[in-house]
């Protein structure tokens, strides 16, 4: 059932896409002389949109929830919306009111807008993709063969719509009057209600269900139309829109300032891909009010934070619902839309909402500096595991035509399990939104490795990837790679250097068909030994960077586990990386979260490129240092590339000394 609301909200994305268009109309026609014919052609044709909303989300469902996406599906979807809004209309000549020698002025108000009613309009869209999905293939008889198969399906969607319009009848005016209840007991709440509503919308997009929430505030489903009746200056200054005011100040100055946070909280050696994800996400969210790749980026590793901003966010629109500062947007709440909503005449002090932008930015900044800190909250950039390792090996070969879309989805395409793992491609405003046959099947390191600021496994089947607002376009390469139109390369040896030799390639089979290489591996330091499960950090208990060992130690001198090289050496000096001669990439990691120490309880004793045998001194820790700062002094071996690893073997001794033998990876 979420996964039915979730595809609803992505297929409403489209006919909520045209609403731009109304706010550059009805904007830049406000910002005109109201004497000028121009301007009055410009805001009624912005109207046209407004006004017809409900067909537009009829359409718009049909084609999104239809099993293909087909033309047919919206032809249906039309009709299914005409058929009751012409019956229900108490002023239309061949309505209900008519037939049933009914006045018009005794019918109830449920049904005087009920061309422009949302819900109407949202029933009458999924009703056709239903029968499309169910009557799309049937074959008639051969007199009957013309109405066959996509040609059935309006005809259907009018007979059922018929009935539907008979209970709409006798049903609607009593839903009616529970939704005006509602709507109306939110009303009175006032301020708090808006606060309430700000609070559980965000707490609602994880899901994709806070479009129906929202549809109850923005349109015309229980008479509040706060969007609507504010482009169309028609309510009152200072109340009509106040459920939308309160979204500039997060969108344009909240959020940002909490990316900063976030930016100034990571690791060093992850600001920079931290920095540029902070960076984009900032972007989007002040420019367009376009918030997933932010809120994506820790609303799943940092949830708490999360409910922070969904409290932060109800504050926003509490208090400027309560100071009646009102300002609307059409699309988000962006500085696209905060300037276009400026001059409309139901804008009141839309300039106030800077001055509480601006107070909103400390909030965030200094709330979400504190909870992290305070928690250690998993934000991006502070994990062992770099926020996306864009230069990670390809595993796909670009080919040279390939734009950047194409080679994203390239990557996805492999990392998700290629056709055979997947079932639906579809995407919303920011996010892909996958079904898969086993989620269990996707390569999460590897998907972030395409560049992607997060991704969210809902379920066994289905999957949310965070692309950005260029979502798009990935999603019609990716359906391109499904459909077998575009070819796919994976690399090989040969696709990653093409000048690669008949006698290098020989001498490569030969060396596989070899023996496997024994690497010894000794202890780090003296102390007890443990598997890397049983360490205190989920990074690597869960053994995401790879398989290894730990000691807890009980001496301060830290030796070099296997021979080899010394490949890197981080610059808070907590950990090393080795690669030995047979191509085992090691990470040495000195204590959990020492990190944040800035290197103050290491002394090293080599160098980035220094070669090193097994035993030898690499390192001296203050470990009393690490324990009064309140750290674990584990000292943990991780091979990084387990793919070049047949068994790891490990001894069941407890006690060892520094240099120990204490197993064997072939």
């Amino acid at each position: 059932m979420k996964t039915y609301f979730q595809r609803m909200g992505q297929s409403l994305m489209l006919p909520i896409a045209t609403l731009p268009a109304a706010a550059i109309l009805v904007g830049l026609g406000n910002y005109l002389p109201k004497a000028w014919i121009l301007s009055r052609f410009m805001i009624n044709g912005g109207d046209v949109v407004l006004n017809n909303l409900a067909l537009l989300f009829a359409v718009g469902l049909a084609v999104g929830m239809s099993a293909n996406k087909d033309g047919a599906a919206a032809i249906a979807g039309v009709v299914a919306y005409l058929v009751p809004t012409t019956m229900l209309s108490p002023t239309n000549a061949i309505g209900l009111a008519n037939l049933l020698n009914v006045k018009p002025t005794s019918l109830n108000e449920a049904f005087k807008y009920v061309d422009q009613n949302v819900l109407v309009g949202i029933c009458a869209g999924l009703i056709a993709a239903t029968l499309y999905n169910r009557f799309h293939e049937v074959k008639l008889p051969m007199a009957l063969s013309f109405f066959s198969g996509k040609r059935l399906v309006p005809i259907i969607a009018a007979f059922v719509m018929l009935f539907f319009t008979a209970g709409m009848y006798f049903i609607w005016p009593v839903v009616y009057g529970a939704m005006v209840l509602f709507a109306t007991s939110i009303s009175k709440l006032g301020f708090v209600g808006a606060a309430l509503y700000g609070f559980f919308n965000r707490l609602l997009i994880p899901t994709g269900l806070h479009h129906a929430l929202n549809s109850v505030f923005w349109f015309n489903v229980a008479g509040i139309n706060d969007i609507g009746n504010f482009w169309a200056s028609k309510g009152v200054k200072g109340v009509t829109g106040m459920y939308e005011a309160g979204f500039f100040p997060i969108m344009m100055f909240g959020l940002p300032a909490g990316a900063l946070a976030i930016y100034r909280n990571a690791l060093p050696e992850h600001k920079k891909e931290t920095g540029s994800l902070m960076l984009a996400g900032a972007f989007a969210s002040f420019f367009t009010g376009v918030t997933e790749p932010l809120e994506f980026s820790f609303m799943f590793v940092a949830w708490p934070l999360y409910v922070l901003h969904a409290a932060f966010m109800g504050l926003s629109l509490g208090f400027a619902a309560l100071m009646h500062w009102t300002a609307s947007f059409s699309f988000s709440g962006g500085l696209v839309d905060y300037l276009l909503s400026f001059r409309m005449p139901l804008a009141n002090k839309p300039y106030m909402l800077i001055v509480q932008g601006l107070v909103m930015a400390v909030i965030y900044y200094f709330g979400f500096d504190f909870a992290i800190k305070k928690f250690d909250l998993k934000t991006p950039g502070r994990d062992a595991v770099a926020v996306a390792d864009t230069g990670a090996t390809a595993m796909v070969a670009a080919d040279a035509a390939d734009d950047k879309f194409m080679r994203q989805a390239k990557q996805i395409y492999a990392a998700i399990g290629g056709h055979d793992n997947i079932s639906v491609i579809s995407n919303c405003t920011t996010r892909l939104r996958l079904q898969l046959k086993d989620t269990g099947k996707v390569d999460q390191p590897a998907v972030k490795a395409a560049g992607v600021p997060g991704l969210n496994i809902l379920d066994v089947h289905n999957i949310h990837i965070v692309v950005g607002t260029e979502v798009q376009f990935v999603a019609e390469a990716l359906q391109s790679l499904f459909d077998g139109n575009v070819a796919m390369t994976p690399v090989t040896a040969t696709t990653a250097d093409t000048s690669t030799s008949a006698e290098t390639t020989a001498a490569t089979t030969s060396s596989v068909s070899q023996a496997p290489v024994t690497t010894v591996l000794q202890a780090p330091a003296t102390g007890t030994l443990m598997p890397i499960s049983d360490v205190a950090d989920d990074t690597f208990a869960q053994k995401l960077l790879g398989d290894g060992y730990a000691v807890e130690p009980t001496s301060n001198e830290i030796v070099a586990p296997v021979s080899g090289e010394v490949t890197s050496i981080f610059p808070t000096k907590h950990a090393l990386g080795l690669k030995t001669a047979s191509g085992l990439e090691i990470l040495l990691h000195m204590g959990i979260n020492t990190v944040e120490m800035n290197g103050t309880p290491f002394t090293l004793h080599v160098a980035k490129g220094d070669q090193i045998a097994a035993g030898t001194a690499v390192a001296t820790v203050d470990l009393a240092a690490i324990k009064a700062a309140g750290k674990a002094a584990t000292m943990m071996v991780v091979i990084t590339n387990m793919d070049q690893v047949h068994q790891l073997t490990l001894n069941q001794t407890k006690s060892v000394a520094a240099g120990d033998i204490v197993g064997a990876a072939e």
